[in-house]
């Protein structure tokens, strides 16, 4: 087990019980005590400190956009950049498999870790120590909040400016898949059927290639918008 202490002081806590520090570090592939409670626990605390925050610090905004606030604090990437603040990554036990690919660096074990740090903070010394350290480390995103037009993901954003001009909703093909399983390759196609333009977007999901056509399909727009003001 690497030493503890640094990862304590960038916590900005010292446990009562370094156990469930220790549990927190465990992914499951190195042992039968992991850290998957402590992630489910650390996961809705986590959540409520957060609804909490932004809801006191935005207090114009509606309930929709007090749930992307909120939801783009407690993503996956967003956990795994502040696991990488604090350098939580070198204090991971992981199993051979897991170390040798990497697992380290990997978002999702850096997040469901990070998570299972709060759920231990919050078994150690309670709710109001949790959200301390919650607060702590979420506080140079808490201060810089974006504003509701940039959380809306693209697909949103497109519909919405269809929507304001009633013109048809786009629809979504997936055009292609390439790649074994775990690392396949989506190619969609955005149309839109009063005009029949169409956009195509690549990812390594169906989600995120729908996102990347309906951007490009939003630059058309702005573009041809433009285009009429200034013809």
């Amino acid at each position: 087990m690497s030493d503890l202490e640094a990862l304590q002081d960038q916590i900005g806590y010292r446990f009562q019980e370094i156990g469930r520090l220790q549990e927190a570090m465990t992914h499951r592939s190195a042992g039968a005590q992991h850290n998957e409670r402590l992630e489910f626990l650390g996961d809705s605390v986590l959540n409520f400190v957060i609804a909490y925050e932004v809801f006191r610090r935005r207090p114009r905004d509606s309930e929709g956009a007090l749930s992307r606030l909120r939801a783009n604090l407690v993503n996956r990437s967003s956990l795994a950049a502040i696991a990488r603040d604090i350098g939580l990554g070198s204090h991971l036990r992981l199993g051979g498999g897991e170390l040798k690919s990497g697992g380290h660096r990997r978002d999702s074990i850096l997040a469901d870790a990070m998570e299972a740090v709060f759920g231990a903070v919050y078994l150690d010394s309670g709710f109001d120590t949790a959200a301390r350290v919650i607060t702590g480390l979420y506080r140079p995103r808490l201060d810089s909040l974006p504003e509701e037009v940039v959380l809306k993901d693209p697909k949103t954003r497109l519909q919405e400016a269809l929507q304001s001009t009633r013109r048809p909703l786009p629809s979504y093909q997936v055009l292609d898949v390439r790649g074994r399983a775990h690392h396949q390759q989506f190619r969609v196609e955005c149309r839109l059927s009063d005009t029949d333009q169409a956009t195509v977007g690549e990812a390594g999901s169906r989600r995120q290639a729908e996102q990347r056509a309906a951007a490009a399909m939003l630059v058309e727009i702005d573009a041809e918008t433009a285009g009429g003001r200034h013809g």
